[in-house]
């Protein structure tokens, strides 16, 4: 693994955190992903917007109005792309390991 393993889609903060909760759930809400985050609801429609055009995240919006709801789920892609980059971020945390004899 390298730093090229890394996703940079992934790789900011608040995507990764969002695919972190996504990776661990079937679905999730607009309104729980938003306040776990901590951000606003713009910022995370922007977040996920872009997760979505990458084909990490799919996104389905019930309803019209004050009774919509919008709900999000990380795509197999997603999933693939998010365990490279745990991988990767792993790897790299873990060090290149012991040093060869020079």
């Amino acid at each position: 693994m390298s730093l090229a393993d890394l996703d940079p889609v992934i790789h900011a903060p608040k995507r990764l955190a969002a695919m972190s909760v996504l990776a661990h759930s079937d679905q999730v809400d607009f309104g729980f992903l938003r306040d776990h985050l901590g951000i606003s609801d713009s910022d995370l429609s922007k977040q996920m917007t872009a997760l979505e055009a990458a084909g990490y995240v799919k996104i389905n919006k019930t309803g019209r109005g004050r009774g919509a709801a919008t709900w999000y789920r990380i795509t197999t892609a997603g999933r693939d792309a998010y365990r490279r980059h745990i991988a990767a971020l792993t790897a790299i945390v873990a060090g290149p390991g012991p040093a060869a004899p020079q």
